[in-house]
Order: C-alpha cells, then sequence, then structure tokens
C-alpha cells in the first residue's frame, strides 16, 4: 500500500514537473516564434507577409472562442450560434491587428518567465518585460487545456486584463445601444486598421 501511495505522488510530481514545462514552454516557443519574425531581415521588407506571419503564430496559441465568450460574457448566449461566429472573427481579427501593431514596436526588450501554476485545465504563467532603458512591466498569460493543447485565453498587462477590459466596454455598449451597435463599432474598428496597414 505505502509503495502504490508512493508511486501514486511520483506520478503526480511528474505529471505537475510536466505540466509547468509544456505550459510555460508552450508559451515561451510562441513569444520565441514571434520575435524571430520580427527581427527577420527578409520579413522587414514586406510588412503584409510579416503579418501573416505573426498572425499565424499568434493564432496558434490564442483561443479566440473563449477570449471571444469571456469578453461577451453573459450576452455570448443570447446570440445565436452563427452570430457568435461572427463575433469571434470580427474580434479575432481586432485582436490580432492590435497584438501585431504593439508587437511591432519590440525593441529588443528581455522577456523574463517569473513563475506558473496550473490547476487542473488552468494555468497562468507569469513574466516580466524589461525594456532596454530598464523600464518594467508585468506580462502573464493565462491558459486553458483544450485537448491537450495549452491555448491563451487572456493576457494581463500591469494587473490589467484583456477580457476584463474588454466585457466592459462591450456590456456599456449593449446596455446603452444594444447588440447590433457593438457590431457597428467592431466592423468599424476592423476597416480602419485595414487602412492603416
Amino acid at each position: 500500500m505505502l509503495k502504490r501511495i508512493a508511486f501514486v505522488a511520483l506520478i503526480g510530481l511528474f505529471v505537475t514537473t510536466y505540466a509547468f514545462a509544456n505550459v510555460t514552454g508552450e508559451v515561451k516557443k510562441t513569444v520565441d516564434e514571434v520575435v524571430k519574425i520580427l527581427s527577420d531581415k527578409e520579413m522587414k521588407k514586406s510588412k503584409v507577409r510579416r503579418r501573416q506571419a505573426l498572425r499565424q503564430t499568434i493564432g496558434g496559441i490564442f483561443d479566440y472562442t473563449e477570449i471571444s465568450k469571456r469578453s461577451l460574457g453573459k450576452y455570448w448566449k443570447q446570440r445565436t450560434p452563427a452570430e457568435q461566429k461572427q463575433f469571434v472573427d470580427l474580434f479575432a481579427a481586432l485582436l490580432e491587428r492590435t497584438y501585431a501593431n504593439k508587437i511591432e514596436s519590440y525593441n529588443n526588450e528581455k522577456i523574463i518567465y517569473l513563475s506558473e501554476k496550473v490547476e487542473g485545465n488552468y494555468a497562468e504563467v507569469k513574466s516580466k518585460v524589461i525594456s532596454a532603458s530598464h523600464d518594467e512591466f508585468t506580462l502573464d498569460y493565462k491558459l486553458i487545456n483544450e485537448n491537450g493543447k495549452w491555448m491563451v485565453y487572456d493576457v494581463v498587462v500591469e494587473g490589467i486584463s484583456l477580457v476584463s477590459n474588454y466585457r466592459g466596454q462591450f456590456s456599456r455598449i449593449i446596455s446603452e445601444h444594444g447588440y447590433g451597435e457593438l457590431l457597428t463599432k467592431l466592423q468599424g474598428k476592423s476597416e480602419d486598421m485595414k487602412v492603416q496597414q
């Protein structure tokens, strides 16, 4: 019996250790790939090609459906499956462009991975970014395990959650002007960002 308990504890330790390496590893792999794309001299010659590479890399770890569902909050269930898909497509496009715009200003910042917490199918990877001028800010990733793959469903910068921030904005627009107005605003932002590219 004692051997069995020791074996189970050992397996639990192995799984926890593996999960730790796996989750942080997934985030680090994506961040490293993004930095590689931004540093690539050939990619710098074509903004379109670089944006496509960034979208593909970011899309591989960001769960846009989960981010959309959490950002829309209580209004998500009120939407039909077709409306949900339309919202995810619009919001994902907005997030991709916003994220791409921000990371294209990358200037050899140092990224340090501080810690990781795994609880069942949820995990959080804490990191900090240090600029060339030694300014620091925290950047934390919240992830969910979907069929064995860790996917980001929220990003927290200096304690401010991307999902909570958007949920507050979306809730205000819907309660004051209706869901149609939110769609119009998302479509407008999407068109504005296309023009800026």
